[in-house]
C-alpha cells in the first residue's frame, strides 16, 4: 500500500514539478504521511527526484533543442550547488536555514509575477551582467535545493526568465535541466556518506518519472501568464504553510 501511495504521489509530482511547479509540495508529505521521520524524508525525496531530469528531458526535446552549449556552461556550477547542499544537510541541523524558507519562497514566487518587467529593466542597463548575475543566483539556489529544495524549482525558473530566457516554456525546460545536475550531485553525496530509505525511493522516483514525461506538454499547451500564476499561486501557498508550520 505505502508503495501504490507513493507511486501515486510521484507520478502527480513529477507532473507539476516538470510543468513549472512545486514538487516536494507534494512527493515530501507522502513521505511523511508512510511513516517516514523528517530527516529520512528529506534525504528519500532528494534521491527519488533524480528521476525527475530525464522524465522532463525527453518531454522538452523540442524547447531543449540548440541549448546545449548553454547548458554544458551551466550545469556544472548547479552540480557543485547541489553537493554542496547535501553536505550541509548532512552536518548542519535542519533549522539554520528553516525560517528563513519561507521568504524565499515567496519572494521566488512574487518575482516571478514580475519577471516581465524586471526582464524589461534588465534589457536597458547594459552595464549589469547577466552572466554573474545567473552563475552567483544558480549557485546559491542550488545549494539551498541541495539542502531542502521546497521552492527552489520557482527560484530558478524565476532566475532563468530574468536572465537569460524570457519564454516560459524554454526556461522551463532549462529549470528542469539545471535542476537535474543539482540532484544527481545531491543525491551521489547522500547515497555515499547516509542511510537511504530505498523502499521509499524506488516507488518514489517511478512516479516521479512517469509523471515528468508529461510536463513540458502542459507547460506548453498552457498560455504563459496563466501558467506563471499558477506557479506563483501554489509557490506563495506553500510559502505561507511553511511559515505557519515553522510559528
Amino acid at each position: 500500500m505505502h508503495a501504490l501511495i507513493l507511486v501515486a504521489a510521484g507520478a502527480l509530482a513529477g507532473l507539476v514539478g516538470a510543468a513549472g511547479g512545486i514538487t516536494s509540495l507534494i512527493s515530501y508529505p507522502a513521505l511523511l504521511a508512510i511513516g517516514l521521520p523528517a530527516l529520512s524524508a528529506n534525504i528519500a525525496n532528494n534521491v527519488a527526484l533524480v528521476a525527475l531530469c530525464p522524465g522532463s528531458v525527453l518531454g522538452s526535446r523540442i524547447e531543449l533543442r540548440g541549448r546545449s552549449g548553454w547548458l554544458r556552461r551551466w550545469l556544472p556550477i548547479c552540480a557543485v550547488g547541489g553537493a554542496a547542499g547535501a553536505v550541509l544537510l548532512l552536518s548542519t541541523p535542519s533549522d539554520v536555514f528553516a525560517d528563513i524558507v519561507p521568504f524565499l519562497v515567496a519572494g521566488g514566487s512574487l518575482t516571478l509575477l514580475a519577471q516581465p518587467y524586471l526582464t524589461l529593466w534588465l534589457s536597458r542597463h547594459e552595464g549589469l551582467s547577466p552572466d554573474l548575475a545567473l552563475g552567483a543566483g544558480l549557485l546559491l539556489m542550488c545549494i539551498y535545493s541541495g539542502y531542502f529544495g521546497a521552492g527552489a524549482g520557482v527560484m530558478v525558473l524565476t532566475l532563468v526568465m530574468i536572465v537569460a530566457e524570457p519564454h516560459l516554456p524554454t526556461a522551463n525546460a532549462l529549470k528542469n535541466a539545471l535542476l537535474g545536475a543539482t540532484s544527481v550531485a545531491t543525491a551521489l553525496v547522500l547515497v555515499a556518506f547516509t542511510t537511504v530509505d530505498w523502499s521509499s525511493v524506488i516507488p518514489l522516483a517511478v512516479g516521479v518519472f512517469a509523471g515528468s514525461r508529461l510536463g513540458p506538454a502542459v507547460t506548453r499547451r498552457v498560455p504563459p501568464g496563466l501558467m506563471r500564476w499558477l506557479i506563483a499561486l501554489v509557490g506563495l501557498g506553500l510559502a505561507i504553510d511553511l511559515w505557519v508550520t515553522r510559528t
